[in-house]
């Protein structure tokens, strides 16, 4: 495999505030904590403080979850049972239940976990560090989940079900099953054998990443609930995270920055079975919206300490929950996952909770050995593929020795010879001059249609090649966009089963660059 590595603002595929982050820029600082480095890790190792409390209620939530495995692998218990130790830590990154996993990214950011756990302990032996994947169970957007794309088809789980999605049943999949091209074991033994997507995930993410100790849990859990009481209370009294967002937003629009995420009065849902609906504030009473309950400050309240469950944060308050439950480092996400964090560092101070270190996936272009006999066919560089179709396509004319069809300076020629014409009739005749200007139209005309002409046959006679340029890129671009937020998992480790395994070794988690892995 061959591995380039290139600067994210090349490939022109990621905005300005993830490339000015990653420039260190000086705007943004007043908006993170630490900028991830292997060195920074020191001070952020000593600002986080996990109570021995903490580390049981977490550990017990863990055994329990994992109780819906019919077996665990070994390396993935002896990180559960590290983090009841005072000098283990964890880095997170979270991402929807997409089903057979979505869109590569989700791989992508889980390695980048795994990665960045394995440079620590060798920088910091005295620690201990456990990558984690935060399942986003309560999520209700069953549209942005239930889908995904293998081999260019779409693949759809329909179901009538509603609420947060880790609840919902997996037994009405068997229709998406038994469309599948082939046996995908991993994934419908999990569909099949799960009471729950949630579960279902967690089978899954540890079927293809036990071996390297990764962790997933559900903060749908009624004990990790617990520690976000005391911010439900005050976002129900003072919508503490309301305010403190807006304040933040303000900064970053007027330093050109436009915010990722838009918060709401109250950054909490009200969450039980077939149920998430935001939790509103009307007339003095907070209602759930879209149903018929209502509750008092009083009530309310009572509930929020009898039931913890049945509060679920937003994405505003999500960050911080996360943080709350787990003796967190590092949080991993997408360009747009990291810019949203800069809107919540005040809310993190106000609850005195040590804010992360913000780390950006890796991200990777993978070019299979027939697409790379392709590319270097048509004499092309894999940085070269991220320019659009018409510049590389101008690219490959250049190449192959085609001049640019322009005649202009035969239309300047024409012009110039009409104009001694026009000089010539005026003096001999004014009328005539009209007559001149409408013969050097029609012959602007003329050489306009050649030159389109000309071009065409040029066009045509390199056919074959622009469409083998077409076909590349529409291969290694699907929809104009990049590949990892397109194509699934299984479109590439069906012809490749060590595809996990290279992107393991070819990822470097804090060298902030994207990665091209070629296929030799």
């Amino acid at each position: 495999m061959k591995i380039n590595n290139i600067d994210y603002a090349a490939t022109g595929a990621f905005s300005k505030t993830i490339t000015d982050y990653l420039c260190c820029s000086e705007q943004l600082q007043p908006f993170y904590n630490h900028f991830p480095t292997l060195e920074a890790f020191e001070a952020q190792l000593k600002e986080k403080s996990f109570s021995e409390t903490q580390r049981q209620t977490l550990h017990q939530a863990l055994q329990e979850q994992y109780t819906s495995l019919s077996s665990v692998n070994p390396k993935v218990q002896q990180k559960i049972d590290l983090l009841l130790q005072p000098n283990t830590f964890t880095i997170t990154t979270g991402h929807q239940l997409n089903i057979f996993t979505g869109p590569l990214y989700f791989v992508y950011k889980i390695i980048t976990a795994i990665n960045t756990c394995k440079q620590l302990q060798e920088k910091y032996p005295n620690y201990n560090f456990v990558p984690v994947y935060w399942m986003a169970t309560e999520d209700h957007d069953f549209a942005e989940i239930n889908h995904f794309s293998l081999f260019g088809k779409q693949y759809t789980w329909e179901s009538d079900q509603s609420g947060a999605v880790g609840r919902f049943s997996t037994k009405d999949m068997e229709p998406l099953l038994a469309e599948l091209p082939e046996a995908y074991p991993i994934f419908e033994e999990a569909y099949r054998n799960s009471k729950n997507l949630a579960d279902a995930t967690r089978a899954i993410t540890h079927a293809l990443f036990g071996e390297y100790g990764l962790v997933s849990i559900d903060g749908d859990h009624a004990a990790l609930k617990k520690a976000l009481t005391p911010v439900v209370e005050k976002e129900l009294t003072e919508q503490l995270s309301n305010k403190l967002v807006e304040e933040a937003n303000a900064q970053l629009e007027e330093l050109g920055y436009k915010p990722q995420v838009y918060s709401r009065e109250i950054n909490l849902f009200y969450l039980t079975d077939g149920l998430r609906e935001r939790i509103v504030r009307e007339e003095g009473k907070y209602k759930i919206l879209n149903t018929d309950i209502s509750f008092s400050l009083e009530e309310i309240q009572q509930e929020a300490k009898e039931h913890p469950e049945r509060f679920s944060p937003n994405v505003i308050l999500r960050p911080l929950y996360e943080e709350l439950i787990l003796p967190n480092l590092a949080y991993i996400g997408g360009g747009a996952e990291v810019a949203y964090w800069f809107q919540l560092k005040k809310l993190f101070e106000a609850y005195q909770v040590a804010f992360p270190m913000l780390m950006l996936r890796n991200s990777a272009l993978y070019i299979s050995r027939g697409n790379a006999n392709r590319m270097h066919k048509l004499g092309l560089q894999p940085l070269d593929l991220f320019q659009d179709y018409q510049e590389l396509k101008k690219q490959l004319s250049d190449q192959l020795h085609d001049e640019e069809i322009n005649l202009e300076a035969q239309r300047q020629a024409v012009a110039a010879a009409f104009a001694e014409v026009e000089k010539l009739a005026e003096s001999i005749d004014p009328t005539l001059v009209k007559a001149v200007g409408a013969e050097a139209q029609k012959a602007n005309n003329s050489l306009q249609m050649l030159e389109k002409k000309i071009s065409k046959a040029r066009d045509s006679k390199h056919e074959q090649t622009f469409k083998q340029l077409e076909n590349l890129k529409d291969k290694l671009f699907p929809g104009g966009s990049l590949q990892e937020r397109k194509d699934n998992l299984l479109t590439y480790q069906t012809n490749n089963p060590d595809f996990i395994p290279a992107l393991v070794e070819a990822f470097d988690p804090l060298e902030f660059k994207f990665t091209i892995l070629e296929e030799a």
